[in-house]
């Protein structure tokens, strides 16, 4: 399982910027701190592909594991069929082939740098340099915590290992863990990942795990262990036999103080007042690397360049037809839209709906009359001419463009050149975990355990940055949206389907049609009508219940003789 190959890495961001060399000797690997260096980087660089994702026009095995995961919740679809027709597409009607080979391809690669890791334990006596065996030490204990984590969240109780296995020399089997044990092995690897882990790194070493990333691994372990979802559960490796919510939501507030007492991360303020002012404000916070808000961020190219180094082509799969826009991936959805509530009191008005909403829809959205990059977006029909941002870009026939009546802006900047150079594309970094988020986690927990006013607290710190109102009360339900609209398209939004059991009711076309808004001006008159999808963009999307925990490999479950989670068949 273990082939030495290390991925050298060159250009400004030289801590995470890979390619591939020839196999070198395992000596020359743990003698030689450059190569050891490199060796760590294959821990970053396969714990997620940031916004470097792919969907293939054939479910291509390779290409299974690059999906940005808000694509399969209800705030974006896609508009271009090839997508939906893709293995993507099988994934939303619940291909069970599609997905099993997904998850194939997820266990494979996180237990192989589970591996890595564990060879390092094995060796770290025979790295020289202290300082650095040090660093590798805490960025090992984090990365093998955070890999089953992410195990944990996508199959349930999974197979804790934690030494070099080789099945020639020592066929040793695994059974799989129950929650408890995952939940402890987790957070005790957490734990001594942030004893040795420093608050902050010098300029050369932004970007690798820090001590505040491993208190807050430590904290959304128990948040999610405390989810409704895993208590009382028959089978021990889908949740606890009993009810530890209230524990787990102790554990979880107890964490969260921790990280926030290091004083280490700040919202970024937003000075302005303007509406246009605070949209180019907080648009700008995603656009910051690793900013003073920013916990843990996957490090992409800083020159963009996307063919030799990590750089990615958000921009270009979203941008619109009037920017020469083809692909057109992440287009909101009505759904999400709704999500935005109004502001100064205001109430909403379906003949005026882009009017006083949260300054978070402009940052985020754009819809039709909105200006980007100069341009006014021309995404309505007027007297039966079509906008210029709703339909394909030039003579196209395949080229994408929205079927929700909007397109997305959060992440996206204004100043990236959208071309035919598929060389050079985009360099913002893709956020795993910020303080807003840690603040919104803290206020569903202290709210969960009957502290509504230190719930209230957190969420009006959040919502008073971009100036919207303070809340004079809370509700769960209040808190949910803040999250909703807080982390629009972050993958958390992705994750809390699953740990409030929601994705049943959410990602089925039947009981959450995904919806689109459709204006037409005519004789100077403009109207708004919302209305489904059409089947092209997912209303024909299914998702099972089985589908909470992925399936395991059946030769893993053959070979360590343990069971499959329910619902799944051998394909």
């Amino acid at each position: 399982m273990l082939a030495l190959t290390v991925p050298l890495t060159t250009g400004c961001n030289k801590v995470f910027d890979d390619a591939p060399m020839n196999q070198i000797s395992e000596e020359s690997m743990w003698s030689n701190s450059m190569l050891l260096d490199e060796y760590v980087n294959t821990w970053y660089r396969n714990m997620n592909n940031g916004f470097n994702q792919f969907v293939f026009t054939m479910s291509g095995y390779g290409s299974l594991s690059r999906y940005f995961l808000p694509w399969f919740g209800d705030q974006i679809t896609v508009g271009r069929a090839d997508w939906l027709n893709s293995g993507y597409g099988d994934i939303l009607k619940a291909n069970e082939t599609t997905i099993t080979a997904w998850a194939q391809n997820t266990w494979s690669n996180y237990y192989t740098q589970i591996q890595y890791i564990n060879s390092f334990f094995a060796n770290e006596h025979r790295v020289q340099n202290a300082e650095q065996r040090t660093r590798i030490e805490g960025e090992a204990y984090f990365f093998r915590a955070y890999y089953y984590y992410m195990l944990w969240q996508r199959f349930g109780g999974s197979l804790l290992i934690d030494h070099v296995i080789n099945p020639l020399e020592n066929p040793e089997k695994t059974p799989r863990a129950s929650y408890p044990e995952m939940v402890n092995f987790i957070v005790n690897d957490a734990q001594k990942a942030a004893q040795l882990l420093p608050e902050s790194y010098t300029s050369s070493n932004v970007g690798r795990v820090t001590k505040g990333a491993a208190l807050m691994l430590i904290a959304k372990t128990y948040f999610w262990a405390a989810s409704e979802m895993f208590q009382n559960r028959e089978k021990a490796y889908m949740g606890f036999t009993d009810d530890q919510s209230q524990a787990m939501l102790q554990k979880a507030k107890t964490a969260y103080e921790t990280l926030f007492a290091l004083n280490a991360y700040s919202l970024v303020p937003i000075f302005a007042t303007t509406q246009d002012g605070i949209r180019d404000e907080y648009r700008k916070i995603f656009l910051t690397k690793n900013s003073q808000e920013s916990i843990f961020e996957v490090q992409h190219s800083d020159d963009g360049d996307y063919s030799n180094k990590f750089g990615h082509r958000l921009d270009r799969f979203a941008a619109a037809p009037s920017f020469t826009g083809t692909y057109c991936v992440y287009t909101p959805t009505q759904n999400h839209v709704d999500e935005y509530g109004m502001r100064g009191g205001n109430v909403y008005d379906s003949n005026n709906p882009y009017v006083n909403r949260d300054y978070r829809f402009y940052a985020n959205i754009l819809y039709n009359g909105s200006t980007y990059r100069g341009h006014e977006m021309e995404i309505s029909t007027v007297d039966g001419v079509v906008g210029a941002d709703l339909k394909p870009y030039g003579t196209s026939t395949s080229a994408g463009y929205t079927l929700t009546g909007y397109y997305m802006a959060k992440f996206l900047d204004e100043s990236q050149s959208i071309d035919n150079n598929d060389t050079y594309a985009s360099k913002q970094n893709y956020i795993i975990w910020r303080l807003a988020e840690a603040m919104l986690d803290y206020a569903e927990v202290c709210y969960r355990l009957g502290d509504a006013v230190t719930a209230l607290g957190q969420v009006n710190q959040i919502r008073q940055r971009v100036h919207m109102d303070a809340l004079g009360s809370i509700t769960l339900d209040q808190i949910l949206n803040e999250r909703r609209v807080e982390m629009a398209f972050e993958e958390t939004t992705y994750w809390d389907l699953f740990r409030l059991g929601t994705a049943m009711e959410k990602c089925n076309g039947s009981t959450n049609p995904l919806k689109k808004m459709t204006v037409t001006v005519r004789n100077g008159n403009t109207t708004y009508a919302v209305s489904n999808l059409d089947r092209r963009a997912r209303n024909n999307w299914v998702f099972l219940e089985k589908e909470y925990y992925f399936p395991i490999p059946w030769s893993e479950v053959k070979y360590q003789g343990i069971e499959q989670n329910p619902g799944w068949s051998e394909v």
